[in-house]
């Protein structure tokens, strides 16, 4: 017993449970489980831009050939769309199939003007031009400060690159660097022990703000996201792994513990250093895992692709809009630019959702509202899609390039 209560995934799974229980049953302590929560994600994101930092640098100076980083990088960028256009034609096809906002009459969804009016102002500000040309800071350390991934990841590249030239006159601060990024996950370690904390105040911070009852009108709309990405994880990554002779199951237990803490969190960003020793552990080069995860959180969101497809053609649906083959075609073009500039957490999905929506100028903008009570509910399984997503092309990418050797047994 006393060793089942030291386990931190029996500990995370009990302080969910308690989380639910508090949320139904105290609601005045919204406030403070919001506290605890996001108090936890700031001290696992306080350490993601140094580890990812640390991780890159070390595995681009680490390698002797140049010329692989840029294969390594080209496989990845090529799989993330590959395997994310899938997802979102299989978020269509489902939605078309299920029809979940055949008979939806919103009557009794709350609408928070507040809220929308935030969503709308992002959306509109949101260009892919822009985006891209984000990616190039203008101030590394205003970057670190921000903890922006995408701007650290294109830094950390360069660096690496700068140091690997360096030769012998580099070895010194490559050890230091060593030195550094095993301190860094040291304190990681630590962190986690308070993952169930986090877990708890999350999980009772949405049910007592959203509610259970919240859930009722849009229950077959969460009930097909569910399963679609259950499909996409249990058919489509079971499918790509055992093409690449991995075990999905064994990954999958292997990273259950992040799994859980997502599920708490809301956030795929509170597994993103979790994940990348976890995947070193599994087999995965340090090298391959500093390149794959952190671009794989902007460029490999599975579960918000899933998710952004399968919300606008319900609204399609609610609104009685009538998309013809080539519009839906459309819109998966669209989703296909406007998805990869969503980050891993919590509410990026619905600026996008808005931005996707005011680009195709044929469903209501305001339609997102009625999304507004449930998409938190939603958020876990899209955080927690893009995680195990992630995961997979790391092994999948280091499979192809001999950079996996899997711990004996």
């Amino acid at each position: 017993m006393k060793r089942l209560l030291s386990n931190l995934t029996f500990q995370v799974i009990l302080a969910i449970i308690l989380g639910v229980l508090v949320g139904l049953y105290f609601k005045g302590f919204a406030p403070t489980a919001q506290l605890i929560s996001q108090t936890f994600i700031s001290l696992i994101t306080m350490l993601i831009a140094p580890i990812i930092f640390f991780t890159i640098v070390l595995g681009i100076a680490g390698m002797s050939d140049m010329k692989k980083v840029g294969r390594v990088g080209g496989k990845a960028l090529l799989y993330f769309e590959l395997v994310t256009t899938l997802a979102l034609v299989i978020g269509v096809t489902v939605a078309n199939i299920i029809k979940p906002g055949a008979n939806f009459i919103n009557n009794h969804v709350k609408v928070d003007a507040g809220k929308l009016a935030g969503y709308e102002k992002a959306a509109a500000e949101m260009k892919w031009g822009d985006f891209i040309a984000h990616i190039v800071p203008h101030n590394i350390f205003e970057s670190f400060a921000k903890g922006d991934i995408l701007q650290i990841l294109f830094f950390a590249i360069l660096f690496g690159f700068g140091l690997s030239r360096t030769g012998q006159a580099g070895q010194s601060l490559i050890a230091t660097f060593d030195k550094l990024s095993k301190v860094f996950f040291n304190i990681m370690k630590i962190v986690m022990r308070v993952a169930p904390l986090g877990a708890f105040g999350g999980m009772a911070y949405t049910i007592s703000t959203y509610g259970l009852a919240t859930l009722k009108p849009l229950a077959l709309l969460m009930g097909s996201v569910y399963l679609t990405m259950s499909l996409f994880i249990f058919v489509v990554l079971n499918l790509i792994a055992y093409f690449f002779k991995l075990s999905l199951w064994k990954y999958l237990k292997h990273i259950k513990e992040e799994i859980l803490i997502v599920l708490g969190t809301s956030s795929s960003e509170s597994a993103l250093p979790g994940m990348m020793e976890k995947l070193e552990k599994f087999g995965c080069s340090k090298s391959v895992v500093g390149l794959v995860i952190p671009t794989g959180y902007s460029f490999n969101l599975d579960g918000t692709t899933i998710y952004l497809s399968m919300s606008t053609i319900f609204l399609a649906q609610v609104f009685k809009v009538d998309l013809s083959i080539e519009q839906q075609l459309t819109i998966i073009g669209i989703l296909m630019i406007t998805s990869k500039g969503a980050a891993g957490v919590t509410g990026s999905g619905f600026i996008v959702l808005t931005s996707t929506l005011a680009a195709i100028k044929v469903i209501p903008v305001e339609g997102v509202a009625i999304l507004l009570g449930v998409d938190r509910f939603m958020s876990e399984a899209r955080a927690i899609t893009n995680v195990i997503g992630n995961g997979v092309a790391t092994i999948v990418v280091a499979k192809s390039e001999g950079e996996f050797s899997p711990p004996a047994s």
